[in-house]
């Protein structure tokens, strides 16, 4: 078992993020570090018929990277929030286990949050609650660069093996592993809490 778990907050965060939360009770999330361009924070990876896609959460600050995490908010300029939902219906809607969670997922895409952070974390409940994780979100009370913890606020750092689940698009474009945690849940659906719990974690720090 890892020494409780630093992560950063995250918009539909990858594979190995909730293998985490899975496996570590103990994790904790970063509540005061400074916001950290392109990264899992406001971004998550899905799959289309192009391949992976990107999809990211503008932020309304013009100095983001001087902005603490529990700051940040959210811009709605541009309507974000209706682009996301129907590239995740282009992306998934032919999936086995798409209709089954679909109206769980879209409230998300249609109430405006403020904060990114609020929005991440309602989010990140209602995947918890699909998945039958149970974990509490524990914050930090302050920053610390290091400390009695194994700091896993780079999402990179986390690494798991490769198991191959069938994938929409995948006779196309082959497997891609540690995709956002909806990729796993369209395409296995309750078999999904199976698959985190095989999966091997490997830290590179």
């Amino acid at each position: 078992m890892l020494n409780k778990p630093l992560l950063s907050t995250a918009y539909l965060a990858p594979i190995s993020y909730y293998a985490i939360l899975l496996k570590q009770n103990n994790s904790m999330i970063e509540y005061h570090e400074h916001f950290i361009k392109k990264s899992i924070r406001n971004r998550c990876d899905i799959m289309n018929t192009n391949g992976r896609l990107s999809l990211s959460i503008p932020i309304n600050s013009k100095k983001k990277s001087q902005t603490k995490i529990s700051n940040i908010k959210i811009s709605y300029a541009e309507n974000w929030q209706k682009n996301h939902w129907k590239s995740i219906i282009s992306s998934y809607n032919s999936s086995p286990f798409f209709e089954y969670y679909k109206d769980k997922l879209k409230p998300y895409f249609l109430k405006k949050e403020d904060y990114l952070i609020d929005f991440n974390n309602n989010l990140q409940k209602e995947i918890l609650a699909l998945l039958k994780i149970k974990f509490t979100n524990t914050y930090n009370s302050i920053y610390n660069r290091t400390g009695d913890f194994t700091d896993l606020r780079d999402n990179n750092a986390i690494k798991i093996n490769t198991i191959k689940y069938d994938q929409v698009f995948m006779e196309k474009h082959k497997f891609i592993n540690n995709l956002s945690i909806i990729d796993l849940l369209f395409n296995m659906g309750p078999e999904s809490l199976d698959y985190l719990h095989q999966l091997q974690i490997k830290i590179n720090i």
